[in-house]
């Protein structure tokens, strides 16, 4: 525990990462949202998306502001050019010879995966509408990257619900898992591709790793198994009774393979001989939404309902406390609060800081709220739908804000899809946020 806290304390002062070879814990601090997905780049930099609506770069952090919405996919194999996609329903590029992202591509719901082919102008993406979007794009190796980069679209509609992850194979062929319960393999041309179930579930299966000799998968239902690519044979079970599988990482140099689960857990299997060498609860505040390997494959980063990046190098995972849970006011006990803040806590406190001056938060401040215009807390970027809003947020606003539901009382706003059914419940919530917002 004093190492924990020793590595805790360096990280507080310097708020830099610290070289991937470094035997110590690391954590990563500077978002101001749970963490949705991690990629290291062939160089080794790390990037991290948030539910902030914002991509990280480390050591810095490097911010990179574009999205509209929680970034919840990243893919950092064509370094310099770094994919991000979001629940905008958006893919963006990022390029080191650019100063502001190329919109890659849009689809009509949320990013689930990116995935980049053995020819890195050749990308799949993932999203909650079913559809599975293959696009050729321009070649990133050179110093000019234009504004339009896409050559040819391709829609793959086979799943019968929403997409959760593409990948392909060391020889280029996709992959894919839905909530539908299958993985599928594509097989044919790019203009010509037909899907083949080789796993149905029955669950829904959340990711996919692919190999030259097998497919690892996690689902809803906490399995976690590994399959032949061509028959779907399995080849080996280390379903434990943790669900759901929410992430994978493989690291092909050294054979790990690390899993994360809903309840905070990883754990990490061996691929040359099928054993599980570490199992580990990483979170205390699970789930574990993120990870990814430094590039030699000592440290494992980790991310999820906390706004920090974990890190820890894999030969000592079994020797750290679980991670994160500190005494921050929307973890502590609920018991010791009012109603209103209660409310405040559940439905606000993710997105919205109460305290004045920018904040990483994916929404403004709400200090100082009554009384205030919707649409004008500077430095924050609002969708055209309350980018110069009438709106004048009162106890009346507020209360219908939350009974008619954001996506109903101001359609085509960013805040996410809530209601306050309980009248009093409402009145508690405005009651707390009068106090809470008001200038000191």
């Amino acid at each position: 525990m004093q190492r924990l806290l020793n590595s805790l304390c360096l990280c507080l002062c310097l708020c830099l990462a610290l070289p991937a070879a470094a035997q110590d814990f690391i954590t990563y601090k500077g978002h101001g949202g749970p963490i949705m997905a991690l990629d290291v780049s062939p160089e080794g930099r790390l990037a991290s998306a948030s539910f902030d609506n914002s991509v990280g770069l480390w050591p810095g952090p490097e911010w990179l502001e574009g999205h509209d919405a929680a970034v919840t996919a990243l893919n950092y194999e064509a370094a310099p050019a770094l994919l991000s996609g979001g629940d905008d329903f958006r893919v963006l590029l990022w390029h080191s010879q650019r100063n502001d992202p190329v919109e890659l591509t849009k689809l009509k719901g949320k990013i689930s995966a990116i995935a980049i082919g053995a020819d890195p102008v050749r990308i799949a993406v993932a999203s909650w509408d079913g559809t599975i979007r293959l696009l050729h794009i321009v070649d990133l190796s050179g110093t000019d990257v234009p504004d339009s980069l896409a050559l040819e679209i391709f829609d793959l509609l086979d799943h019968r619900s929403n997409v959760t992850d593409v990948a392909f194979s060391p020889d280029g062929t996709l992959y894919s898992s839905s909530s539908d319960g299958t993985l599928r393999v594509w097989e044919g041309t790019d203009s010509q591709l037909t899907a083949r179930v080789i796993a149905n579930h029955g669950f829904g299966i959340n990711r996919i790793v692919v190999h030259d000799d097998w497919i690892a998968y996690g689902a809803v239902d906490g399995a976690t198994r590994v399959i032949d690519p061509e028959t779907g044979a399995q080849l080996a079970d280390f379903t434990l009774d943790r669900r759901p599988i929410l992430s994978m990482e493989h690291h092909p140099q050294t054979g790990q393979l690390a899993i994360g689960d809903g309840e905070g857990h990883i754990m990490i299997v061996d691929t040359n001989t099928w054993l599980i060498t570490r199992d580990f609860r990483a979170m205390r505040e699970g789930p574990v939404w993120a990870l990814a390997f430094s590039t030699d494959g000592t440290v494992i980063h980790a991310g999820g309902i906390e706004d920090v990046i974990f890190a820890w190098p894999v030969a000592l995972l079994d020797t750290y406390d679980p991670a994160g849970g500190g005494r921050r006011s929307f973890l502590r006990d609920v018991a010791t609060m009012d109603n209103g803040e209660r409310q405040f806590m559940r439905k606000c406190s993710i997105c919205h800081s109460l305290k004045a001056g920018p904040s990483r938060k994916a929404g403004p401040t709400l200090h100082r709220l009554f009384g205030r215009r919707a649409g004008v807390v500077p430095g924050y970027r609002y969708s055209p739908t309350l980018d110069g809003s009438a709106i004048i947020w009162t106890d009346t606003t507020i209360d219908t804000l939350f009974d008619k539901g954001p996506d109903h009382y101001i359609p085509g706003s960013k805040m996410p899809m809530q209601v306050i059914a309980g009248e009093r419940d409402r009145a508690d919530l405005i009651a707390f946020l009068r106090r809470a917002t008001r200038e000191d």
